[in-house]
């Protein structure tokens, strides 16, 4: 029919979603498959299938009429999720599909799909069950202890405990570490192994946080030796200069574990969703700073070149106005002539009035989106 080549819209909850009948159709035996049973939910009012339904789910539900698998919603109650399938009767499309498998390799190929979905899952999502919730917070746990190493061992009273075997917790301190490290980089090899497509684990950012914490305990046991394999080694003893390089990069990487609290969060993740949804917003006050930074800098430089030697380069003038702009006003430099602190006046003023600007644009996009994955 020809209606199978038009684009339907499905509502839910008041979030839109827009598909082909073709697509829907390849599935007759489910709610929204079958032309019977979704015309129960058609509103001529929104011109759309309307439902009243669990939203976050639905994004998994059109997954699966989209590819013909199942990637089950992060974050979401599982007993949630699978009501949402049987009521669009993807439960039972499943157990007539499992029906049909009758070769010995297709079932035992859909019981090791089987399994590594459950992994997955047990990885994704403490809710799953209570030794889910025990492994997550385990990960929180080590977290926090390594973070805690992080910054312990800056303190010069404790330097010695990290850096020298002749310590006397040293090797106590180093275990520890061994068996953080240990955890975190047998929980990165499961989730890539579980990972429904590899080349999409690589696309996911909290997994390239994964690597990148593990990756500097590994290179400092090749740069140090495995004698005296912590990163933690004293910088002043390295004599190697790209040595010392390769320690001091990978110390920097260390910081990126205090992200992996992050994952565990759903507040943050959805604070990083909203961040990302006002990307242009963030461009554009970007680009203004920019403007206001190179213009007034330049403008502030050839005013008090002549009189004051702190502006002695567009750069630094630039450096004044970045700080100025901020409302920040280190005293580090200031204009001393009089037409200097007129001028200075006018880009406090000025950049305050337009810096708003996008922010409250910013803003109001952040509650909003913020305020629809509350929900």
């Amino acid at each position: 029919r020809i209606q199978i080549l038009f684009e339907v819209t499905i509502n839910v909850s008041g979030t839109e979603f827009v598909t082909t009948y073709t697509c829907l159709n390849r599935y007759p035996n489910t709610l929204l498959g079958s032309e019977e049973q979704r015309r129960r939910y058609f509103s001529p009012k929104l011109n759309a299938y309307f439902f009243n339904r669990h939203r976050p789910c639905f994004d998994s539900i059109l997954h699966f009429y989209q590819t013909g698998k199942e990637a089950p919603p992060l974050n979401v109650d599982p007993d949630v999720y699978a009501k949402e399938k049987e009521f669009f009767g993807l439960k039972r499309e499943r157990e007539e599909k499992n029906k049909i498998i009758t070769n010995e390799e297709e079932l035992a190929g859909s019981c090791i799909r089987h399994t590594r979905a459950k992994i997955h899952q047990f990885l994704q999502d403490p809710r799953s069950s209570q030794p889910a919730a025990f492994w997550h917070g385990l990960d929180i746990f080590f977290i926090c202890i390594s973070i805690c190493f992080l910054i312990v061992e800056s303190e010069p009273r404790f330097v010695e405990q990290f850096t020298s075997k002749k310590a006397k917790y040293f090797y106590v301190l180093f275990s520890i570490n061994c068996i953080i490290m240990g955890f975190f980089t047998f929980d990165f090899i499961i989730r890539l192994l579980t990972w429904p497509s590899p080349i999409d684990f690589w696309k996911n950012f909290f997994n390239v946080l994964d690597i990148l914490s593990i990756m500097p305990f590994y290179v400092g046991l090749l740069a140090n030796g495995v004698g005296n394999a912590q990163l933690e080694e004293d910088m002043n003893t390295v004599s190697n200069k790209q040595h010392y390089v390769v320690l001091r990069v990978c110390r920097i990487f260390r910081i990126v574990r205090i992200f992996k609290f992050v994952r565990h969060s759903r507040d943050l993740l959805i604070i990083m969703k909203a961040v990302s949804n006002a990307k242009r917003e963030l461009v554009l006050l970007v680009l203004l700073l920019f403007i206001f930074v190179i213009t007034f800098g330049s403008i502030m430089y050839y005013i008090e070149s002549g009189s004051n030697k702190d502006f002695d380069s567009i750069m630094k003038s630039c450096w004044w106005v970045i700080v100025t702009i901020t409302t920040v006003g280190y005293g580090d430099m200031y204009p001393s002539s009089v037409g200097g602190k007129f001028f200075g006046a006018f880009v406090l003023t000025l950049g305050i009035v337009f810096l708003a600007l996008p922010m409250t644009i910013i803003v109001s996009k952040f509650s909003f989106v913020y305020e629809r994955e509350k929900m």
